[in-house]
């Protein structure tokens, strides 16, 4: 049998592909060399056509020949890092001010000068080069002509070309440069500048991503935010929103007579939630403080104090899981109203969620994508129009469970009979199986379940709610709710207990499920329970997280893509 007859079909025809694909090759090869051939002779030193961007080279390769460029520059006694470079307006301010300017109109009159990073840069043909600036989410187009150059057009002819486009062969995509000229439009439309001077204000040294393709890994992106935003337009959106969401709370609470504050981040002891705290060390103290797990403590201690509104902005710290939802550290919004009630708290929250959606996204309802954005991607509809549903917790459970809960629930068979439930309907509760644990489970699993739409659950057992005042008609629970809207927690809210003999007996029952294996249960904090000897008029407190709030609002379904800087695993070991 011959050689071809003993190869598989399928190798005889990888190797008629490998020797039509190296023909293929070879003839494009001869083609490039003969039309190089024809070309005419190049003057001696003379550059005649723009330097092509080495893109395809090896990063690494790029950014060692990029470096000894800029070696050489100052080794010729060139700065390449400029110290100022007067901007006369910022990128959005010049497309607001220049975009009715008619087709092909130049204003010659005036001069402008801008900054940005060169996103693209394309040859236009003999003496013209085009380069796209960004800067400020915007975007400037620099209509570089070799003849509008003052420091070219001052040489002898023959050597104006050469030198324009060396120039501009100097000027790569992701530089920052400086603009100096006119601004018009071409003949197209487009809004531009036509400059009389550019000046490289810092040289970017590593090759940047295609930008056919943009910059769509997420380790990179989340790693190397600064990149993300260079790249992709809308990673900023999303950050401008959330700005906008922040500042929003801030003016609402503002205009309604709050006061803002600041409290510690490092405490004696985590109170004011139930969480677990990261733990760090004082070396003057030679003691451990606890970074803090909310600042409600404090907020109140200020109520007692006379300041009956008063809130804050700002971070907290949770060592627990990170997952699509969860940051160790992360922005809530938490005020103090004294004087009102959980029922005030809901209508106040109805109308401060109502009317950000409302401002910052033209509208009440909003389309969210729960598994990504995609051609094919599950879409659904949440509506923040007031007014928003609300279950009782307990009574709530007790329908979808079709059994009545037994009560007190603090009782041993209470607890036995939830885990029952829990073991019957397959809901999964690690150790300790404190009866706050059983009920939280059983409520993600029945309640939250139904929130796609803003809902309060509400009136939660006193089991649950160590800093929450009894409920006035229903024995055994308290005057709290939570928020939910797209199935997660986005506000949590109570009145508050201002009984200091009720306290202390609530901090000690949580002190006993520490000490039976709960890490995310309360100490005993007596400064607080001091503070409230002196008085806490009744008061409503209310917490909401900045975070998943700006997720719903910029369509995004990871915790990761609102925050600049989001926790990482080492480098190795994934998302």
């Amino acid at each position: 049998r011959t050689m071809s007859e003993s190869l598989s079909k399928n190798e005889q025809k990888r190797r008629a592909k490998q020797e039509a694909q190296a023909k293929a090759k070879a003839e494009k090869a001869a083609a490039k060399a003969a039309t190089e051939a024809d070309k005419p002779a190049k003057k001696e030193g003379a550059a005649q056509q723009l330097e092509e961007e080495d893109e395809d080279i090896d990063p690494s390769k790029y950014f060692e020949n990029r470096l000894s460029w800029v070696d050489e520059r100052k080794a010729a006694g060139v700065n390449p890092y400029p110290h100022k470079f007067h901007v006369s307006m910022q990128l959005p301010q010049y497309v607001s001010q220049y975009a009715s300017i008619e087709n092909g109109d130049v204003l010659s009159g005036e001069c402008v000068s801008l900054a940005g990073r060169i996103a693209s840069r394309r040859s236009g043909g003999k003496g013209l080069v085009f380069f796209d600036l960004r800067g400020d989410g915007h975007k400037v187009q620099v209509f570089a002509d070799a003849r509008e150059f003052g420091e070219i057009t001052a040489l002898a002819e023959e050597e104006r070309l050469p030198a324009f486009l060396k120039l501009m062969g100097t000027l790569k995509r992701g530089d920052v440069v400086g603009v100096v000229g006119k601004p018009g439009k071409t003949k197209r439309g487009e809004l531009s500048i036509f400059p009389s001077k550019m000046e490289l204000l810092t040289p970017c040294l590593h090759m940047m991503p295609k930008a056919t393709y943009g910059l769509v890994d997420k380790e990179t992106r989340y790693r190397q935010r600064y990149l993300d935003l260079i790249m992709n337009s809308t990673t900023r959106e999303i950050f401008v929103t959330r700005t906008k969401v922040v500042n929003f709370i801030r003016r609402f609470l503002d205009m309604q007579g709050f006061l803002e504050v600041e409290t510690p981040m490092m405490n004696m002891i985590p109170g004011g939630a139930t969480a677990k705290p990261f733990i760090t060390l004082h070396n003057e103290l030679n003691r451990n403080l606890y970074m803090r797990v909310a600042p409600e403590l404090y907020l109140k201690m200020l109520v007692v104090g006379g300041i009956d509104r008063v809130y804050e902005i700002g971070r907290l710290f949770r060592n627990e899981g990170m997952d699509l939802t969860h940051n160790p550290e992360f922005t809530t919004c938490e005020f103090y109203w004294a004087y009102a009630d959980y029922d005030d708290l809901m209508k106040f929250t109805e109308e401060m969620l109502s009317s950000m959606v409302k401002t910052i996204c033209g509208t009440t309802k909003i389309k969210f994508h729960p598994d990504g954005k995609g051609p094919d991607a599950k879409e659904v509809e949440i509506d923040f129009t007031p007014p928003f549903r609300r279950i009782s917790m307990i009574s709530g459970l007790e329908e979808v469970l079709e059994t009545k809960l037994p009560t007190p629930l603090e009782s041993d068979e209470a607890n036995a009979a939830l885990q029952a439930l829990c073991k019957k309907h397959n809901v999964e509760c690690k150790p300790p199986l404190t009866t706050a644990r059983l009920l939280d489970k059983l409520v993600g699993e029945f309640l939250e379940s139904q929130c796609l739409n803003p809902t309060f659950i509400c009136d939660h057992p006193k089991i649950m709610s160590p800093l929450a005042k009894d409920h006035r008609s229903k024995p055994g629970l308290t005057e709290r709710f939570e928020l939910f809207a797209n199935y997660h927690e986005m506000c949590n809210a109570y009145t508050e207990l201002n009984d200091p003999v009720e306290q202390r007996s609530r901090f000690e029952s949580q002190a006993k499920d520490k000490d039976a294996g709960d890490d995310e249960a309360m100490f005993v904090d007596e400064d607080f329970c001091r503070a409230l000897e002196y008085g806490l008029p009744p008061t409503a407190g209310w917490g909401m997280g900045i975070d998943r709030l700006c997720m719903l609002l910029t369509d995004q379904n990871s915790i990761k893509e609102v925050l600049l800087f989001p926790a990482m695993k080492p480098l190795g070991e994934g998302l």
